[in-house]
């Protein structure tokens, strides 16, 4: 299964993004759900990464696991980065919907400055 957890600030940002694990589905390579899950995942990391004032850190350290931190994000660039949050949310609670037992989303909501991202 893939476990997600997405902590979103209260201007609607992700704060910060952690997952691991494989759906369970195909071999891998070939599995519809981590493929789905990867994109989306990946894609908005590298467009919150390519905002002007948004200060991102992530790594992959092997297969199957992803995490970031959004450290900051300028006001300038905030409604872009809901923007982008909003659109992770729907495609993986989407996937967790149509695919049970293979994803697992978490969501959490917290003001940046309490949170320490």
């Amino acid at each position: 299964m893939i476990a997600a957890r997405v902590v979103v600030d209260a201007e609607g940002c992700i704060a910060r993004f952690e997952a691991s694990g494989h759906s369970g589905g195909a071999r891998p390579g070939e599995d519809i759900v981590c493929a789905a899950f990867t994109v989306l995942a990946r894609t908005a990391y590298e467009a919150l990464a390519a905002l002007p004032g948004v200060e991102i850190a992530g790594e992959a350290p092997e297969p199957g696991q992803l995490r970031f931190a959004v450290r900051r994000v300028d006001a300038g660039s905030s409604g872009k980065a809901a923007g982008i949050a909003d659109f992770l949310l729907t495609g993986l609670s989407s996937l967790e919907r149509e695919y049970p037992g293979r994803v697992e989303l978490k969501i959490e909501r917290y003001w940046r400055e309490n949170y320490g991202t």
